[in-house]
């Protein structure tokens, strides 16, 4: 238990707080729509519920990814998180399909809703509430990356980078960013519905947030899968080739690879060296590379073999070599 308390301190915190905040947000939406029927406010329901489940897998993914290796797992558990995250985003696309089925209901069969006021209420404070979540979310991007909050413009610079974050934090972003968008179109549904006859503005909108959670779905199921199945980072093995060419005793690099396992980076590098150096000389230089290449952030484990240099250059230092993949 003491174990767990441990490794749960450890989880994606924007997760954490994703989960927390659109629980309760879907539980204000649930009551605003028991009481006025709002077709709309059930898309938010669900999507806020969709939301709330899913952060809060990838909080407990995120966290048991720390476990330390095991003699049956001596690889990890860092894609642990991929998995969840791929079993999260069934959750959502359930979610997606009962907010467009019932949007397709409403547009068929329009209603007119009540409590416009309580409707709009309600829709506003989500909309807050997610965007608070939302700026939390594109900061851990920023922080993922090693950025400077304080000096950069938070929105802008979120984009940018959102591919470097880890997929925890790139989950969180993703969902309240298209969470964000549905609670503006609800909005501006409730309100067509209010003031003129078009009452099946609401169910279009269910439909057009359901298919923005199917866009979520697609998106985390194809990066969630990469990692699943093994990626490598190819911008990290070019910054770390470099590094290694810079040993005065490296003559060249014939394999690098940089493996994603989950949030962790796992390097494995076997370099050319002159063949007259001694064991002592090679082992000061395998000690020194692994020191500075755990420096770089999110490399956890490097495994350094040698060569002896065959004087024909493998390494291209460059963006060249990501051509050359």
């Amino acid at each position: 238990m003491s174990e767990l308390i441990k490794l749960l301190r450890k989880g994606n915190k924007s997760a954490m707080m994703a989960a927390i905040v659109n629980t309760i947000i879907s539980i204000i939406k649930g009551i605003a729509f028991a009481l006025t029927g709002n077709v709309a406010m059930f898309a938010e329901t669900m999507h806020s519920l969709g939301d709330a489940a899913n952060q809060f897998f990838v909080f407990i993914g995120s966290a048991l990814s720390k476990k330390a290796p095991t003699k049956r797992f001596p690889n990890g558990f860092g894609r642990l998180v991929n998995l969840v995250l791929l079993g999260a985003v069934l959750v959502v696309g359930i979610m997606a399909f009962e907010t467009i089925k019932e949007g397709y209901h409403h547009i068929l069969h329009p209603t007119k809703s009540s409590g416009f006021i309580l409707n709009i209420a309600v829709l506003g404070i989500s909309v807050l509430l997610e965007m608070f979540v939302l700026f939390k979310a594109m900061k851990e991007i920023l922080h993922d990356v090693g950025m400077n909050i304080a000096e950069v413009n938070v929105f802008t610079q979120s984009f940018v980078h959102l591919k470097k974050a880890k997929p925890a934090t790139k989950l969180v972003f993703m969902e309240d960013l298209v969470a964000t968008g549905g609670g503006v179109l609800a909005l501006i549904a409730v309100f067509i519905s209010r003031f003129t006859p078009f009452h099946q503005a609401e169910g279009i909108a269910s439909i057009l947030i359901g298919l923005m959670m199917f866009f979520v779905v697609g998106r985390v199921f194809l990066d969630n899968a990469a990692g699943a199945l093994g990626e490598a980072d190819k911008e990290m093995e070019i910054k770390i080739g470099a590094i290694v060419m810079q040993d005065v005793q490296v003559r060249d690099i014939r394999t690098l690879m940089v493996m994603k396992e989950g949030e962790e980076l796992h390097v494995e590098l076997k370099v050319e060296i002159d063949p007259s150096l001694t064991v002592a000389e090679a082992d000061d230089i395998k000690d020194r590379l692994e020191n500075r290449i755990l420096q770089e952030k999110g490399v956890t484990d490097v495994i350094i073999e040698f060569d002896e240099d065959d004087g024909i250059p493998d390494w291209a230092p460059s963006d060249l070599q990501l051509q050359k993949e």
